[in-house]
C-alpha cells in the first residue's frame, strides 16, 4: 500500500509538471530557439532529428496521462454510487471477503454493501476483475486489496467470507499446486486471523467434494466418492481438506465458523471464457459455433442464480449452526437438455457436437436442501430459465463490448 501511495504521488506531481502551462511553454520556446540557431548550412536532417524529439515528448506526456489516470481512484460524489442503507456505527459490521472481486464474491460485496456494512474485497485478480467492484471504488465504507491469502493478512474485522479459491475445472486445474495451496495454506491463514480478532468464519465449499456421486440427491451426511489422484483432486481434496481445518478450528480455538456447499451457480459477471458449462454454451450460442458435450450428455446438473446463493451465504453466516449446509437448486437437467434450452432461449443455429467424455466427470449432481430449508428458512427463488435469461442479456452486452473495443 506504501509503494501504491508513493508511485500516485510521484506520478501525480509529473503530470502536474509536464502539463503545467509553465512547461509546456519553455518546451517551444527551446524548440523555437533550437530552430533559429540551425546554420543554413546544416543538412535537413537535424531538423527531422529535432522534430521527431518533440513529437516523442508529446507521445511521453500522453503516455504518462494515461498512466496516472489509470492508477488514480477519482473521488466521486457520494449520490454517484449505488444506494446504501443508512446504519448506526453498532450495527455496521466490518467484513472481509477473500476472492471478493470473482465472479460470486462481488456479488456477496454489492449486496453487503448495499446493506450499509464496511466491506474489505481481498483478491489476487487470478480469476477476479476489478471492473466487478467498480461501482464501489471511492466509497467511504468499501476497500479494495491486492493480497493473495497463501500468505498472512492482517486486519480487523467482525465476520470473514472465505471465496478465494479458483472454481472452473480449467482454472483450478491450470495450476493444480496453487489450488490446493490457496485452498488449505489459504484457508489457515483466515482461520488465523478470525481466531486473531474473534471473527466468524463462513468457508466456500463445494459440492465437488461429493465426487463422483453414488447417492442421489447428496445430502451433506454423504461423505462423498473422490478420486484422490484424478485431474479434479486438487480443488475437490483442497475444498475437503479446507473443511476439515475449518472443523478443527471450531474445536481446538473456539472459532465460530460456518460451512456453505455450494452448488452449480451462473449469473452475471461470469468470466466469459472460463469454461464452465453455462458460459461454454450461452458464448457458443450466442455466436452461433457449434456448442460442445462431453460424452453423451446424460450427465445431469442442477444450476442455481447467483442472487440466490447470495442470500444463502448471508444467511448461513448469521445463522447459529456450525453444520455444512448445501446451497444450490434442485431443478435437474441433462446436460443435453440444458444445451438445447440454452440453444432455444438465445433463438441459435449452433449444432450440439459430443466430445469425448473428461475424466472423473461427475454422472449426477442434485443437492439435498433439507438442511438449508430447516435451519436457515432458505430456498432458491429463481428459476434456472428466468436466472438463464439474465444471465444471456449480460453476455449479449459483453460480446458487443469486446466488438466496439476491437474496432477502436
Amino acid at each position: 500500500m506504501y509503494q501504491y501511495y508513493r508511485r500516485k504521488f510521484s506520478m501525480d506531481r509529473m503530470r502536474r509538471i509536464i502539463t503545467s502551462p509553465l512547461f509546456i511553454t519553455l518546451s517551444f520556446l527551446v524548440v523555437i530557439f533550437c530552430g533559429l540557431t540551425i546554420k543554413p548550412q546544416e543538412s535537413i536532417t537535424e531538423i527531422e532529428i529535432l522534430k521527431e524529439q518533440v513529437d516523442s515528448m508529446k507521445r511521453t506526456i500522453e503516455r504518462l496521462n494515461h498512466q496516472v489516470s489509470s492508477d488514480i481512484v477519482i473521488e466521486r460524489p457520494n449520490n454517484s454510487f449505488p444506494k446504501t442503507k443508512p446504519r448506526s456505527e453498532g450495527s455496521r459490521l466490518r467484513i472481509l471477503v477473500t476472492g471478493g472481486t470473482g465472479f460470486v464474491g462481488s456479488h456477496l460485496v454489492d449486496k453487503l454493501m448495499k446493506q450499509g456494512h464496511e466491506v474489505i474485497a481481498l483478491d489476487n485478480y487470478f480469476t477476479g476483475r476489478k471492473r466487478n467492484v467498480e461501482q464501489w471504488i471511492g466509497h467511504p465504507n468499501f476497500e479494495l486489496v491486492h493480497h493473495d491469502v497463501v500468505n498472512p493478512y492482517y486486519i480487523e474485522a467482525d465476520q470473514i467470507y472465505h471465496l478465494a479459491s479458483p472454481a472452473s475445472p480449467p482454472h483450478y486445474m491450470y495450476n493444480p499446486v496453487k489450488t490446493l495451496k490457496t485452498n488449505a495454506i489459504g484457508t489457515v491463514n483466515m482461520l488465523g486471523l478470525a481466531r486473531r480478532v474473534k471473527a466468524r468464519m463462513l468457508l466456500a465449499s463445494t459440492s465437488e467434494i461429493y465426487g463422483d456421486p453414488e447417492i442421489h440427491p447428496q445430502p451433506e451426511t454423504y461423505w462423498g466418492h473422490v478420486n484422490t489422484i484424478g485431474p479434479r483432486s486438487c480443488y475437490d481434496e483442497g475444498k475437503r481438506v479446507a473443511e476439515s481445518l475449518m472443523m478443527a478450528y471450531q474445536k481446538q480455538e473456539k472459532v465460530e465458523i460456518r460451512i456453505a456447499r455450494i452448488f452449480n451457480t451462473f449469473g452475471p459477471k461470469m468470466h466469459m471464457n472460463d469454461g464452465r458449462v453455462v458460459s461454454n454454451f450461452i458464448l457458443q450460442a450466442l455466436q452461433n459455433q457449434p456448442i460442445t458435450i462431453y460424452g453423451e450428455g446424460e450427465q445431469t446438473r442442477s444450476f442455481q442464480y447467483v442472487d440466490d446463493l447470495v442470500d444463502g451465504l448471508i444467511s448461513l453466516m448469521n445463522s447459529n449452526t456450525t453444520l455444512p449446509v448445501n446451497l444450490g437448486n434442485p431443478e435437474e437437467y441433462t446436460i443435453k437438455e440444458f444445451a438445447e434450452l440454452i440453444k432455444r432461449l438465445v433463438g441459435s443455429n449452433s449444432r450440439i457436437i459430443n466430445h469425448p467424455k473428461q475424466e472423473d466427470d461427475p454422472k449426477q449432481r442434485k443437492p439435498d436442501i433439507t438442511r438449508a430449508a430447516e435451519l436457515l428458512n432458505w430456498k432458491p427463488k429463481i428459476s434456472m430459465k428466468e436466472g438463464l435469461k439474465k444471465t444471456i442479456e449480460y453476455f449479449r452486452d459483453e460480446l458487443e463490448q469486446e466488438k466496439v473495443k476491437i474496432k477502436k
